[in-house]
């Protein structure tokens, strides 16, 4: 027996804080009765949930690598009208969602699940999960600016974490540097806004690492289930 919440949010559904939401409106039903009550506590086997009438059924939990391209919201829907995650991997038959968030014009490295404990424990931040990115930058920042960055450097939503950074590459005829950015955090459009923070804007950002797992074999586009060692790797990483 396990919160109702849970039961929706590892469903796929909803986030639990939605599914919290959609519990105190009247939408969710256990047995055919309606409950409203944060408390409550059912069986995905035993009992018949349902929410907006969707009978909600165990189902098998799916884990997929997927390489995001440009110009795609990292959504499932977007009222603009705009090409979404969704649309790239609309033949599973699984209802799979984002594991954290790629902005629009970032692409790379996206895991994709319906397994709600993974997903949130990949993204909580005392699981300091890496994330690996290549990052080109306007001008040639020295080393005393990127060593602010390497530090933590105040945005306005508060210090970032530490980061790894690398110079890849500086081409000086265009006169654009490469970095490689290793984060453990997540915060909203962090590294666009921390190179802001010292004068040299993103030109192009690109997912590349997620924890051990890399965009080798796949093209702009695609997407893979991840192995069964690779599930295991990951169940560690929640664990510890």
């Amino acid at each position: 027996m396990e919160r109702l919440q849970k039961i929706i949010s590892q469903a796929g559904i909803a986030s639990r804080r939605e599914a919290e939401n959609l519990i105190r409106q009247g939408r969710v039903s256990v047995n055919g009765t309606i409950v409203t009550e944060l408390g409550t506590k059912a069986s995905i086997e035993q009992d018949k949930i349902r929410v907006d009438n969707r009978l909600l059924k165990d189902e098998k939990y799916v884990y997929v690598l997927f390489y995001k391209p440009r110009g795609v919201v990292t959504t499932l829907s977007d009222p603009q009208g705009r090409k979404t995650v969704a649309d790239f991997v609309a033949d599973i038959t699984e209802r799979v969602y984002p594991v954290g968030r790629l902005d629009y014009n970032t692409e790379g490295l996206l895991l994709l699940t319906n397994d709600g404990r993974l997903a949130h424990g990949l993204t909580h931040p005392s699981r300091h999960v890496a994330k690996v990115y290549l990052t080109k930058v306007d001008g040639m920042p020295s080393e005393e600016k990127l060593d602010r960055l390497r530090a933590g450097i105040k945005l306005a939503d508060g210090v970032t974490a530490p980061a790894q950074i690398h110079i890849r590459d500086r081409d000086k005829e265009k006169d654009i540097t490469t970095l490689e950015i290793t984060l453990h955090e997540g915060k909203n459009r962090q590294i666009r806004r921390m190179c802001e923070a010292i004068g040299h804007p993103v030109k192009y950002l690109k997912r590349i690492e997620f924890a051990f797992l890399s965009l080798a074999g796949l093209r702009r586009g695609q997407y893979r289930y991840l192995t069964a060692s690779e599930i295991a790797e990951l169940m560690k990483l929640i664990q510890r």
